[in-house]
């Protein structure tokens, strides 16, 4: 299980023990700021895209980000092109509903979206339906390897 890999990761780095395991399903926004009892925004969702070649990309951003096309073909380079269903946990190591940028396969590469930087502290899953752990933004930079920072989005008027 990929939750499983992403607690060993988080293992080393001390923090195991912040992965929040919930009753009820975390799988959508919606869910998961319900299970959390937070504002949807503050869910740091992880969308995950065909990238160059073989490489994946996965943007994360917060729960009430919408991905603008022209953004994102400006900063990657080519049109946005959601992973399909079939294709989500052999390119990422994640199931639907758990992918997050932890623990993620060698050709993933991980940015963050400017939406995020509304907020201290998000939610963003740890590789199940089920699951999460508060992160401050400079921690999420760290622990998500992430290539940078990105503007790809636009927020609800």
């Amino acid at each position: 299980m990929s939750i499983e890999r992403v607690r060993a990761e988080f293992e080393k780095e001390e923090i195991a023990d912040r992965i929040i395991e919930l009753d009820s399903s975390s799988a959508t926004v919606e869910l998961a700021a319900q299970a959390l009892g937070c504002e949807s925004a503050r869910i740091a969702k992880t969308l995950s895209f065909y990238g160059p070649e073989d490489d994946t990309i996965l943007i994360v951003a917060a729960g009430d980000a919408k991905i603008q096309n022209g953004k994102f073909k400006r900063t990657f380079g080519l049109k946005p092109s959601m992973l399909k269903a079939e294709d989500v946990e052999e390119r990422t190591g994640h199931r639907i509903g758990g992918v997050c940028p932890f623990a993620c396969k060698d050709s993933v590469r991980v940015y963050l979206d400017e939406s995020l930087r509304r907020f201290d502290t998000v939610y963003p899953a740890c590789g199940s339906s089920n699951s999460a752990i508060r992160l401050e933004l400079d921690e999420l930079e760290r622990y998500s390897h992430s290539c940078g920072w990105v503007d790809v989005s636009k927020l609800p008027e």
